[in-house]
């Protein structure tokens, strides 16, 4: 079963407004550097509920997705301590 985990997230503004994540601050403190964002769209949180932009986002290699939704970021999460697709 999912959960969501709220996260703290560095974020910069681009020149054309869009908010792009640059670090995730996972629940127990450990930093993960956003590779790349891949994509950005609206759409549901399937597995833990809830819904807004959803970020396909790469780190360390692996894809997984970042949500904000009404001002908070939140990760879809199993009981694993980092982020997971």
């Amino acid at each position: 079963m999912s959960r969501k985990v709220y996260v703290e997230v560095a974020a910069v503004f681009s020149p054309e407004g869009q908010i792009l994540p640059h670090q995730i601050r996972w629940e127990d403190g450990t930093l993960f550097a956003v590779d790349r964002v891949t994509d950005i769209r609206r759409a549901a949180a399937t597995k833990a509920g809830g819904c807004g932009l959803r970020y396909t986002v790469r780190i360390g290699g692996r894809q997984t997705h970042l949500f904000f939704d009404e001002d908070r970021w939140f990760v879809e999460a199993n009981d694993a301590k980092q982020p997971t697709a």
